[in-house]
C-alpha cells in the first residue's frame, strides 16, 4: 500500500526530520495540514524522545515520523581529539574562551541504545525512519510487529538495495543537494554524490520500493518533478526552517536570508560526518584546517557545539551548524500549515 493511502496524506509532502530544527509543534502542524510531519530524536535520549513523541500526539491524531541515527559506534582517540581541539583553539580564544579539555560521545547510535528501542515499542509511533544505516534485523522485526511503518535514507543504489533486503516499507532518496547530514552508510567508501533527480529516477526503476525524493526541493514545481520521475512523495527540510514553528535561532534565520545561503557547503567540521550547511565563519575554517583530522561523529560535534556557544555568548552567530540544502535561497517565511497549502497549490499548477 502506498504511504499516501496508508496515512491518508492530503499532499505527497514529508517534512524532513532535521535535528536541532524540527520540533513537535512543526511536525504536528505539517501533519495537521495534510503532510507527514517529522521529529528527529537522534540528538536526545529515550526520555527526551518520549516527551517529543507524546507532545506530537497531544497536538495531532494524524500520522508522523520519528527519525533515528544509526551511525557506527564512535571510536574515541585521545590524541586525535586533543589535536582537533588545538586546531580550534584560536577560534575559541577569539571569544575569550578555552576549548574543552576533553570531548564526549554526546549522541548514542540507535544501534547502541536499547532504551530507545524499548520506548519506541511502547509508544509505537506511526512511522520510524533511519539515517546513516540500518539497525539489526531483530530490532526491525520488533518494530514491524508493532505495526510501525519503516523508512530509511539511501544515497545510492547499493544502500537502497540493503534497505529493500531488510524489508523496510520505503526509501528516502537523499541527493547531494540536501541540507544536513549525508545519510551514507559507510564513510570509508567513495560517495558518488548523486543528485536528487538522478537518484530518484534510479531508485524508482531499480530499488523495488516506494521512493521519497529528498534534496533541494523547495516548492511545488520541485515536488512535481520528483513525482514525474517516479517518487511517491517529496521530503522537504530547508523549506521549513523559516517557519515560526521551527527551532532555528535568530542567527540561523538571518543566515538563511543572507548571501551565505547561495553558497552552501558540505563539511565535516561541525560533527565529524559530511553535512551541508550555509557558508559561515565555521565552514570557512575548512580552508585553514584539514577536515579529515576531525574526530569520529559525534565526538567532533562536542567541540563544534562548545565553539558555537562561546561565539554566541559574544554575539557572533557565524559558528552555528546552520544546516541547509542548495535550495536555501528559495526559502519562504510563513507558518507550516500555510506553506503546505502553498506547496499543494503549486503542485496542482505544475501538474496541470
Amino acid at each position: 500500500m502506498s504511504l499516501i493511502r496508508r496515512f491518508d496524506l492530503q499532499a505527497p509532502i514529508v517534512q524532513a526530520p532535521m535535528a536541532g530544527v524540527s520540533t513537535p509543534l512543526l511536525a504536528a502542524s505539517v501533519s495537521e495540514a495534510g503532510g507527514l510531519g517529522s521529529i528527529a530524536v537522534g540528538a536526545t535520549n529515550a526520555t527526551g524522545a518520549r516527551a517529543m513523541i507524546e507532545e506530537v500526539r497531544s497536538r495531532t491524531e494524524r500520522a508522523f515520523n520519528v527519525n533515528l541515527f544509526v551511525h557506527q559506534t564512535p571510536q574515541p582517540d585521545a590524541d586525535r581529539e586533543a589535536a582537533w581541539l588545538k586546531l580550534l583553539a584560536p577560534s575559541f580564544n577569539e571569544f575569550g574562551a578555552e576549548p574543552p579539555r576533553t570531548l564526549r560521545v554526546i549522541y548514542r547510535s540507535f544501534a547502541d541504545d536499547p532504551d530507545m528501542l524499548t520506548m519506541l515499542l511502547d509508544l509505537a509511533p506511526p512511522v520510524v525512519s533511519f539515517h546513516f544505516g540500518l539497525p539489526p534485523s531483530d530490532v526491525l522485526g520488533a518494530l514491524r510487529a508493532r505495526g510501525i511503518c519503516l523508512l530509511a535514507t539511501a544515497t545510492n543504489l547499493d544502500e537502497a538495495r540493503a534497505i529493500k533486503a531488510a524489508g523496510l516499507d520505503a526509501v528516502v532518496a537523499q541527493g547531494i543537494e540536501a541540507g544536513g547530514h549525508r545519510g551514507v552508510f559507510d564513510l570509508s567508501a567513495p560517495d558518488d554524490a548523486l543528485g536528487t533527480m538522478v537518484l530518484t529516477r534510479l531508485l524508482a526503476r531499480e530499488a523495488g520500493l516506494p521512493v521519497i525524493a529528498a534534496g533541494g526541493i523547495m516548492d511545488g514545481h520541485g515536488i512535481a518533478a520528483a513525482l514525474d520521475l517516479g517518487a511517491e512523495a517529496a521530503q522537504l527540510g530547508t523549506a521549513f526552517i523559516a517557519c515560526p514553528e521551527s527551532a532555528a535561532d535568530d542567527g540561523y534565520r538571518m543566515a538563511l536570508k543572507g548571501g551565505g545561503a547561495c553558497h552552501t557547503v558540505l563539511t565535516t567540521l561541525f560533527s565529524g560526518r559530511p553535512a551541508r550547511a550555509i557558508a559561515n565563519r565555521f565552514t570557512a575554517l575548512g580552508s585553514q584546517i584539514d577536515e579529515r583530522s576531525a574526530p569520529d561523529y559525534p565526538i567532533a560535534y562536542d567541540a563544534g557545539k562548545a565553539l558555537n556557544a562561546a561565539a554566541k555568548a559574544k554575539g557572533e552567530f557565524g559558528f552555528g551548524a546552520q544546516w541547509a540544502g542548495q535550495g536555501a535561497p528559495l526559502a519562504r517565511t510563513m507558518p507550516a500549515a500555510s506553506l503546505i497549502e502553498v506547496l499543494r497549490s503549486e503542485l496542482r499548477q505544475a501538474r496541470g
